[in-house]
């Protein structure tokens, strides 16, 4: 059974303590999809609004506006004023007949996950990262060769039917707006009023999805 989840890469939490997130670990990937702990949501938040978590460049011509001095509006304020917004990850693909995981690599971000249609609308090839890991996705004909590391020779593979590949990112696309529906009730727990909907907004850009209604969003 091939399986294929939105996933965002997972760090270190380093003591945050601006809402209650469950531990990573080690680096990793977190799973997004409707079966997620409030923790889990809390995480997922976190880790798409530390993306980009970057000082503005403050110009006089209407750039970003400089970052606020409270700790949430500081830490939220590249989610909130940037206009692409960037979630390092993408599609993890498992065949869990064999074990072999296809991961995202360093040139993937979650925003692009519509990017694999083209591999059944046009064929060709998508690359997702560099050296040490290269992943590679390529269509011929009626099948979807998914390379593990396109750097190793004897690199594993995954093989699918195109016809699959539609199915799979359909499952993705439900799983993504779950995630979503979970994390408008989530904000409502532990968002002030006023930062709910623009938050819940911007991940929903980040996921390439419509923002859900937020409850007790204002």
């Amino acid at each position: 059974m091939i399986v294929m989840q939105p996933v965002l890469e997972a760090r270190p939490l380093d003591g945050f303590d601006l809402w209650p997130v469950a531990g990573t670990g080690s680096a990793g990937f977190l799973a997004l999809d409707g079966g997620l702990s409030p923790a889990e949501v809390g995480t997922a938040v976190m880790l798409v609004a530390r993306c980009n978590d970057v000082d503005p460049d403050v110009a006089p011509d209407g750039g970003r506006p400089p970052r606020p001095a409270d700790p949430l509006d500081s830490f939220l304020h590249g989610l909130l004023t940037f206009e692409q917004v960037y979630a390092a990850g993408g599609l993890r693909v498992t065949d869990r007949a064999s074990g072999i995981e296809f991961q995202p690599g360093c040139c993937d971000g979650l925003e692009d996950w519509r990017d694999w249609h083209g591999l059944l609308e046009h064929g060709g090839l998508v690359g997702y990262g560099h050296e040490p890991l290269s992943p590679l996705a390529e269509r011929f004909g009626s099948t979807v060769r998914l390379t593990v590391n396109a750097d190793q020779p004897d690199s594993p593979v995954i093989v699918l039917p195109v016809a699959d590949l539609g199915g799979l990112l359909a499952g993705v696309e439900r799983d993504l707006g779950a995630f979503l529906g979970l994390a408008g009730d989530w904000a409502r727990q532990h968002l002030p009023p006023g930062r709910r909907g623009p938050v819940i907004a911007a991940v929903a850009r980040a996921l390439d999805l419509p923002a859900p209604t937020v409850p007790g969003a204002t």
